[in-house]
C-alpha cells in the first residue's frame, strides 16, 4: 500500500524536525502538550501507518491467504490520516475535547483495519502461532484505542449530562461519556498514560514483528516442531505478560516487575530462535542482513531489560531515572520498530515498483547487484548513521541535554534521507534497460 509508506515517511521526517528545533522535549520530562503532540505523530502518524502498510503486504506472504479487502484498506486509510493528523494538532493546542473527536474518527479506522485483518486470518487453514500472534496483536490495538478514547474523555467534563435520559440516542452518548470520565479520573493519570502507551507500542508494533518474523524470516534447518513450540510460547508469554503489565502499571502495583519479566523472556526467546536463523545468512553471503538483524535483537533484548529495570518497586523517582523512561520509549519505537520498517523499505518498495507481490526473497544479500538494485555502500552508510543517532539522543535525553538530542535528531534525519535517495535510485536502477 504506497499511500501508507509515503504518509508514514512523511511524518517521520516531520516528528523528527519538530524535534530538531525543540530538543527540549525529548530532554526533559515528556508529559507536556507538546510532547504528547510529537509523540503521537511519530508513533500514530509514522510507525503505526507504515506498520499498517506493511501488514497489507505481509499478511497474504504470511498467511499464504489473500487480502480480505483493499478497497477496505484504502477506507481505512482515508479515517486513518484524518484521525491521527487532527489528534496531532489539537494535542499540539491542548484541545482535548477535539483530541476526542479525532480520536474517535480514528477509531474507526482502527476497526476497518481490524475488520480486515480478521477476515484475511479466516481464510487461513493453520491456526498457529504466528496467525494468534497476528490476532493478539490487532486485538492490542483496539483496546489501546479504546483506552485512549476513555483518557480522551476522562480530560472533558459534562455538564450537559445532568437532567438528560439514558433512554435516547444523545442522551445515552453524552452519559457514558460522564460515567466512563468519572471512572478514568479514580486512576492515577501517568499509570494510565504509560499502560495505554504500552497497549499501543508493545503490543500492537512489537508483537505483530515478532509474529512475522516467524513466517518471514526463513530458516536454516528444518525444525519445524522446535520453530512451533519457540513461537508459541514466545507469542503468549506476551501476551500474558502484557496483559498484566497493562493492569498492574494502571493501578500502580509492585506485581508490574513480575509481568515485566514475563515480557523480557517472551523477548529472549525469540531473540534465540531468530538468531538461530541470522547465523544461517552468512552462509548464503547476507552478511548485512545479519547484522541488521542482530541489532534489531539486540535493541528489544536491551529495551526489555531496560523495562525490567523501571519496574523494579524501589526504584527513587529522579530527574534521571524519569529520562530514562524518554529513552525507553524511544529505543523501543525509533529504534527497534524503525530498524525493521527501514529494513522493510528496502526490500519492499523494489518489489512495488517490479509490480510483484512480493520484493527481493528473504534472506538475500541486501548488497546493490543484479538481484538487488539498492546501493549497499549508501544503505550501509545510513545504517550506521541512524545507530549513531540512536546513541546520541539516548545519551542526551538521559542526560537532559538539549545539545546531544539536537546533535542526534539531525544525524537522525541525514539517515533517513541517505535512505529515501538509496530508495529512489534502487528505482531509478529498476527502470533502466539492461545491457
Amino acid at each position: 500500500m504506497p499511500w501508507f509508506l509515503i504518509t508514514g515517511v512523511l511524518s517521520w521526517f516531520t516528528g523528527l524536525a519538530i524535534l530538531l528545533f525543540r530538543p527540549d522535549l525529548l530532554a526533559t520530562y515528556h508529559y507536556n502538550q507538546y510532547a504528547v503532540a510529537v509523540a503521537h505523530l511519530l508513533v500514530l502518524g509514522s510507525m503505526l501507518t507504515l506498520v499498517m502498510g506493511a501488514t497489507y503486504r505481509l499478511l497474504p506472504l504470511a498467511l499464504r491467504v489473500p487480502l480480505h479487502s483493499e478497497r477496505l484498506a484504502r477506507w481505512q486509510f482515508g479515517f486513518h490520516v484524518v484521525g491521527f493528523t487532527g489528534m496531532v494538532w489539537t494535542f499540539w493546542r491542548w484541545d482535548l475535547e477535539q483530541v476526542g473527536h479525532f480520536a474517535s474518527v480514528l477509531a474507526v479506522g482502527v476497526a476497518l483495519y481490524a475488520w480486515n485483518v480478521v477476515r484475511t486470518l479466516l481464510r487461513t487453514r493453520r491456526w498457529d502461532a504466528v496467525a494468534q500472534g497476528i490476532a493478539s496483536a490487532t486485538g492490542w490495538l483496539a483496546m489501546a484505542v479504546l483506552v485512549g478514547l476513555a483518557l480522551a474523555a476522562g480530560k472533558c467534563t459534562y455538564d450537559s449530562a445532568t437532567g438528560r435520559s439514558w433512554f435516547t440516542p444523545v442522551g445515552f452518548l453524552v452519559k457514558l461519556l460522564a460515567w466512563t470520565a468519572v471512572e478514568v479520573q479514580r486512576f492515577e493519570p501517568m499509570g494510565l498514560m504509560h499502560a495505554h502507551a504500552h497497549l499501543g507500542g508493545a503490543g500492537f508494533l512489537v508483537l505483530m514483528i515478532l509474529a512475522l518474523s516467524y513466517r518471514l524470516v526463513p530458516t536454516v534447518m528444518p525444525r519445524e516442531r522446535r520453530r512451533e513450540a519457540c513461537a508459541f510460547w514466545s507469542i503468549w508469554l506476551f501476551n500474558a505478560g502484557l496483559a498484566g503489565l497493562f493492569v498492574t502499571l494502571a493501578l500502580h502495583s509492585a506485581w508490574k516487575l513480575l509481568f515485566a519479566v514475563l515480557l523480557a523472556a517472551a523477548v529472549t526467546i525469540h531473540g534465540i530462535e531468530m538468531s538461530a536463523r541470522l547465523r544461517g545468512l552468512r552462509r548464503q553471503g547476507g552478511d548485512c542482513d545479519l547484522c541488521h538483524g542482530r541489532t534489531v535483537l539486540g535493541l528489544l533484548t536491551g529495551v526489555a531489560g531496560l523495562g525490567v529495570v523501571l519496574c523494579w518497586p524501589g526504584l527513587p523517582v529522579t530527574i534521571f531515572t524519569t529520562q530514562l523512561e524518554s529513552v525507553y520509549g524511544f529505543l523501543g519505537l525509533m529504534g527497534a520498530v524503525g530498524l525493521v520498517i527501514l529494513g522493510f523499505l528496502s526490500r519492499s518498495v523494489p518489489g512495488l515498483v517490479r509490480g510483484r507481490d512480493a520484493g527481493p526473497p528473504a534472506g538475500a544479500p541486501a548488497v546493490a547487484g543484479p538481484g538487488n538494485p539498492i546501493p549497499g555502500r549508501l544503505q550501509r552508510i545510513a545504517f550506521g548513521a541512524y545507530l549513531t543517532a540512536l546513541v546520541l539522543i539516548s545519551a542526551g535525553s538521559a542526560g537532559s541535554s538539549s545539545g546531544w538530542v539536537r546533535v542526534g535528531v539531525g544525524t537522525m534525519l541525514l539517515s533517513l534521507l541517505l535512505s529515501t535517495i538509496t530508495l529512489v535510485t534502487g528505482v531509478r536502477r529498476l527502470g533502466r534497460p539492461r545491457a
